[in-house]
C-alpha cells in the first residue's frame, strides 16, 4: 500500500512540474494586434408608422463652438459642455435622412461630400451599405442649401444621384443660387455661395430642379414646414404614417448641449438671429407637446431623439435602440 501511495504522489509531482513547465512557455496574450480605429458602417433604421427611415452619416468634424456659437457667454458654455462630459471643439456630425415610403425613396439632405475635406464625403458609402443604392433615390430635399447639406449631391460636376429630382424652398434657391446676393451678403458666407451653385449645377442643367413655395405636402405623408431664420428659406419635413410622426429639422440646433438650455444662442450662419430663435423656441414647443420623433442634421449620429420640456428650457432625449426595426 505505501509503494502505491509513493507511485501515486510521484506521478502528481512529474505532472504538477509538467503543468508548470508549460504554462512558462504558453505564448503571452496578443496585445501587439493593432488597433483598428474606425467605426462600422454609419446607418441606424428605425420606423415612422409603415415608413422606413434610415439615418446616414456623412462624417463629423470639430466644430468650432468658440468661433461660431454666439449670443451665450464662454464660462456658460463651459459649464454645458463640463455637465455633459464634453469639450470644445465638439465633433459635431452631420446626419442625413434617406426616407422609404414604399412608393418612393426620398434623401433628406445629402452632407457636405468633400466641400469639408477628409472628415466627411461618407454618405454615399454608408447609404449602399445600408441596402439601398445612389441610382434608387427619386427625391432629394433639402433644408437649406448650405455646404454640409448640399455638398453631397455633387459628385465631381456630376448628378450624384443621377434619378432624383432635387427640392428646395423657393426662397433659399433665390438667395444662394443668385450671385447678386453674394456681393451683399458677409465675406465669410462667399464660399457658400460657390458651393451651392456648383452643387446643384448638374441637376439645373438636366431641368431636375423643382423648387416650392410654402408649407406643402411634397409627397404622400411628406410636408415641408418652414423654419426661416438659420437661412432665408431654411425649411424642416414633417414625415407622417399611421399617426406616428419624425421631424427632419435641419439646423434648428448645431450644438445640443448649449442650444437645448440657451435656446436664444445663435451661430454665426443665422441669416437672421432673432428669425432662428423664434424658429428653435416655435419648433421645440412644437416637439415636446406632439412628441414626435426628431432628425437631427448635427446632434450625435444617428441625430434621432425626443424634446423633451425642462422649464424655460429643453432637454434632448435620444431614441431606444431597436436591433429589427419594423419586426
Amino acid at each position: 500500500m505505501k509503494q502505491i501511495l509513493k507511485r501515486l504522489a510521484l506521478a502528481c509531482t512529474r505532472l504538477l512540474f509538467t503543468i508548470m513547465l508549460g504554462a512558462s512557455v504558453l505564448p503571452s496574450a496578443q496585445a501587439a494586434a493593432p488597433q483598428v480605429r474606425t467605426q462600422g458602417p454609419g446607418f441606424h433604421r428605425v420606423m415612422v408608422g409603415d415608413f422606413e427611415v434610415t439615418a446616414l452619416l456623412d462624417g463629423t468634424h470639430a466644430f468650432p463652438i468658440d468661433a461660431v456659437v454666439e449670443g451665450v457667454s464662454k464660462a456658460q458654455i463651459k459649464r454645458d459642455l463640463d455637465e455633459d462630459f464634453l469639450q470644445a471643439p465638439v465633433q459635431g456630425s452631420i446626419n442625413a435622412f434617406l426616407i422609404n415610403t414604399g412608393a418612393k425613396l426620398v434623401l433628406v439632405d445629402a452632407g457636405a461630400s468633400v466641400l469639408y475635406g477628409d472628415c466627411c464625403g461618407h454618405l454615399l458609402a454608408n447609404l449602399r451599405a445600408s441596402g439601398y443604392q445612389p441610382e434608387q433615390v427619386d427625391e432629394i430635399l433639402l433644408t437649406h442649401l448650405h455646404k454640409d447639406h448640399v455638398g453631397g449631391v455633387d459628385a465631381s460636376g456630376k448628378m450624384a444621384f443621377p434619378n432624383a429630382i432635387l427640392r428646395v424652398n423657393q426662397a433659399e434657391a433665390d438667395y444662394w443660387l443668385n450671385p447678386a446676393s453674394k456681393s451683399k451678403a458677409p465675406d465669410f458666407l462667399a464660399t457658400f455661395f460657390d458651393a451651392a451653385i456648383a452643387s446643384v449645377a448638374p441637376y439645373v442643367a438636366a431641368n431636375k430642379v423643382r423648387p416650392f413655395i410654402g408649407d406643402i405636402e411634397l409627397d404622400a405623408g411628406i410636408q415641408a414646414m418652414a423654419l426661416p431664420g438659420h437661412t432665408p428659406g431654411h425649411t424642416g419635413y414633417l414625415i407622417r404614417s399611421k399617426g406616428e410622426g419624425m421631424l427632419v429639422w435641419g439646423d434648428i440646433v448645431h450644438v445640443a448641449s448649449i442650444q437645448m438650455r440657451t435656446p436664444e444662442a445663435t451661430v454665426k450662419y443665422d441669416s437672421t438671429t432673432t428669425g432662428a430663435q423664434r424658429s428653435r423656441r416655435s419648433v421645440m414647443d412644437m416637439l415636446a407637446t406632439s412628441h414626435y420623433t426628431v432628425g437631427a442634421a448635427h446632434i450625435a449620429f444617428p441625430g434621432l431623439g425626443h424634446i423633451r420640456r425642462a422649464g424655460n428650457k429643453y432637454e434632448w432625449v435620444p431614441l431606444n435602440y431597436v436591433g429589427e426595426p419594423g419586426k
